[in-house]
């Protein structure tokens, strides 16, 4: 990075104020961020490994295997480097900050290290770190819904990208910190390996020196980056078995194309992306690590296009196509952003003088387009305090306390949760404002739960949604069932008939409803072996009249540490002494 830092700390200082403003007064507990608190609690409290059991959600589930464990690992890398004297809720209110300054930070830096002026970084590390827009990563469902593991993995991304950039230009030392940047971007969410992978192959092809020497470099790269994840990935692949692809999410080319035509800026970014190539033309122009970022969109559409045309309807659904659109949109805003800005420098026939200006006219002008669109925000510029519920307040207005007091009194067995979410407002939608926070019971009471949480991949997430657990994709997502389904049938047609042997498989000895649910829940209503409903704020408390004698899940879900977890650690082990000791000997002769 060049020049002046201010405009990294105009960045900087709208990135605090907003996170001060989304991310102040307690943990966020809207959508998905309980059950992303208590995997960080299950990480830092049950140990890293990924096959750590789980015993507390659907009869137990290795919870860090099936699900990336990247941001529990950054978690516990802050709470061990703190000694221990930040709480686990703490840790995760830190780590919202860096995963919501991230992405706007890293592509700071890597436009200001490859563009001729640090100004003409700030339209794209604006667009970067405000851009939601239907996206994953985005502000809206990577931060304020929880889907912080995809924003993270994102937020890598140029990073990734700034560590090869040294090895483009000038062809001299490998660049060691891409292949664990790489590895972490898997870890974390493997919808973004596509695009990291394109970063490496596109360095190759566009760095400086010997074409064959440098892909023989990036498939060190490579190569290392996978054997750093293999502790995971290699169980994960021989395991796939255990869980269900969650492949909720339906890729329609006429939908994403009416989504941007009603989004001004993305047409403003593919302007400057084309203008990009046309400032490459001339010898002026951008030089080899702007033409891999404009080069990178291509590569990352057709692997959606595949992804969605090919792959998925031959029944590989562990990749959805709307996950890999994330890279795609990243893509879009690192090669548009890095065009506007090479297109203006041409403008202002290179002068320094006139870029301030114009960066921040170009940042303005970006960020006025970005109101403009209907739906999901094109960026997310200020939070509305209703919008970002916190732990204690959303806690104390559910009286979850006292619903948390009767459970822990509750007879011996699991918690059934009818429901995976309780809405914030009144309505029937589905999508209306919610939260997973039931997620959080077994922290709070130790006892174990059913249900009660976000969309699972555990053969028994699968009972409970459709009434079997073989290894079928999850086609919809929870709270589209909650309130009308269970086991996959009709809440009115529950029986106690049905019900009863499927409590006594599962070991349930407590249904949680809603008030709502009343009069509509006659498998427990109408069950002599239940007693009437105990109320705690809006829920229902049914539990069993008589004690029942320990009760064991009688699912055939087995895991532990065997051979292929053995095998991976191996790997991870190997990957680690190659990337030391290629660094080490190689250190200034390449």
């Amino acid at each position: 990075m060049t020049g002046a830092p201010l405009p990294f700390f105009l960045l900087l200082g709208f990135g605090v104020a907003f996170a001060a403003a989304a991310l102040g007064g307690g943990p966020l507990v809207f959508d998905d961020h309980p059950g992303q608190i208590f995997r960080l609690w299950h990480g830092l409290t049950r140990g890293l490994w990924p096959w750590e059991w789980n015993p507390s959600w659907w009869g137990g589930y290795p919870e860090l295997q099936f699900y990336p464990p990247g941001f529990v690992y950054l978690g516990a890398l802050i709470y061990y480097g703190a000694l221990g004297v930040l709480s686990p809720m703490t840790v995760y209110q830190v780590l919202l900050w860096i995963i919501y300054l991230l992405p706007g930070v890293t592509t700071y830096w890597l436009l200001a290290r490859i563009l001729p002026n640090p100004w003409l970084a700030l339209p794209g590390a604006f667009v970067t770190l405000t851009l939601s827009a239907g996206t994953r990563s985005g502000v809206e469902e990577g931060l304020r819904w929880g889907l912080i593991a995809a924003r993270l993995a994102w937020g890598l991304l140029p990073l990734l990208a700034l560590s090869l950039v040294r090895w483009q230009e000038r062809g001299e030392r490998l660049p060691f910190l891409a292949a664990p940047l790489l590895a972490g971007i898997v870890l974390t969410h493997p919808a973004h390996a596509p695009a990291g992978v394109a970063l490496v192959l596109l360095a190759a092809l566009f760095g400086e020196g010997s074409r064959r020497h440098r892909f023989r470099q990036a498939a060190w790269i490579l190569a290392v980056s996978a054997g750093l994840t293999g502790f995971w990935t290699l169980p994960l692949f021989a395991h796939l078995n255990f869980a269900l692809p969650l492949a909720w999410g339906e890729f329609s080319a006429a939908a994403l194309g009416r989504d941007l035509l009603r989004r001004p800026l993305l047409a403003v970014l593919v302007a400057g992306w084309l203008a990009g190539w046309v400032a490459a033309s001339r010898a002026s122009g951008p030089g080899r690590p702007a033409l891999s970022l404009l080069a990178l969109l291509p590569p990352l559409v057709a692997v959606t296009a595949l992804d969605a045309l090919v792959i998925e309807p031959l029944g590989f659904r562990w990749l959805p196509a709307d996950r890999l659109l994330d890279g795609v949109k990243l893509a879009l805003v690192l090669g548009g952003g890095a065009g506007i800005a090479w297109a203006l420098w041409l403008a202002l026939r290179r002068s320094a003088h006139r870029a301030q200006a114009a960066g921040l006219a170009a940042t303005a002008g970006l960020l006025a387009l970005g109101i403009v669109g209907g739906g999901e925000p094109t960026l997310t510029l200020w939070p509305r305090p209703n919008d970002w519920p916190k732990l204690e307040e959303t806690a104390r207005g559910l009286r979850l306390p006292e619903l948390w007091a009767q459970l822990r009194a509750a007879p011996p067995g699991r918690i059934l949760f009818v429901r995976s979410a309780v809405p914030l407002r009144f309505g029937r939608e589905w999508w209306r404002p919610h939260t997973h926070i039931t997620a959080l019971t077994p922290m709070f009471t130790g006892r174990e739960i059913i249900n009660g949480t976000f969309t699972h991949p555990s053969p028994v997430a699968g009972l409970v949604y459709t009434g079997s657990a073989d290894n079928r994709p999850i086609t919809r997502l929870v709270e589209q069932l909650d309130g009308n389904t269970l086991f996959g049938r009709p809440l009115e047609t529950l029986t106690p008939a049905v019900f009863d042997p499927l409590a006594e498989r599962l070991g349930i000895s407590t249904v949680v409803a809603l008030e709502e649910d009343r009069g509509h829940l006659p498998f427990v209503e109408t069950n002599p072996r239940f007693s009437s409903p105990r109320q705690a704020g809006p829920f229902l408390l049914f539990a069993l009249k008589e004690k029942t004698p320990t009760l064991e899940l009688k699912v055939d879900l087995v895991y532990w540490n065997g051979n292929w977890e053995s095998v991976g650690v191996v790997l991870t082990a190997l990957a680690l002494i190659s990337w030391g000791g290629t660094a080490f000997m190689m250190r200034g002769r390449l």
